[in-house]
């Protein structure tokens, strides 16, 4: 059941991909879309002539958000576990 394979056509930049996979198809062709429209950004920006290099300006780009995500995932979590910590420090004080 859970092994089953999906396999789906999407479309990325003007081009046909079968993409298998475990994942949901929905969560599939989100990404194939913001992929897309990253790419489509990219290209309109900078105007260049090989879809490659549009591809890995792309990346870039989406490389960038993810670490600027996990680097706001990071400064929050440590936040909160400062937060349990005086927390904890004033339920001890009232213990």
């Amino acid at each position: 059941m859970g092994s089953e394979k999906n396999v789906l056509s999407v479309r990325i930049y003007g081009a046909e991909y079968a993409i298998r996979g475990q994942t949901n198809p929905d969560e599939i062709k989100a990404v194939a879309n913001y992929l897309d429209e990253k790419m489509r950004e990219v290209d309109k920006s900078i105007r260049v002539d090989s879809s490659l290099k549009v591809a890995i300006l792309a990346s870039l780009n989406i490389t960038y958000e993810l670490f600027h995500e996990k680097s706001e995932k990071e400064a929050l979590k440590t936040l909160l576990d400062e937060k349990i910590k005086q927390l904890n420090a004033l339920i001890d004080k009232q213990l």
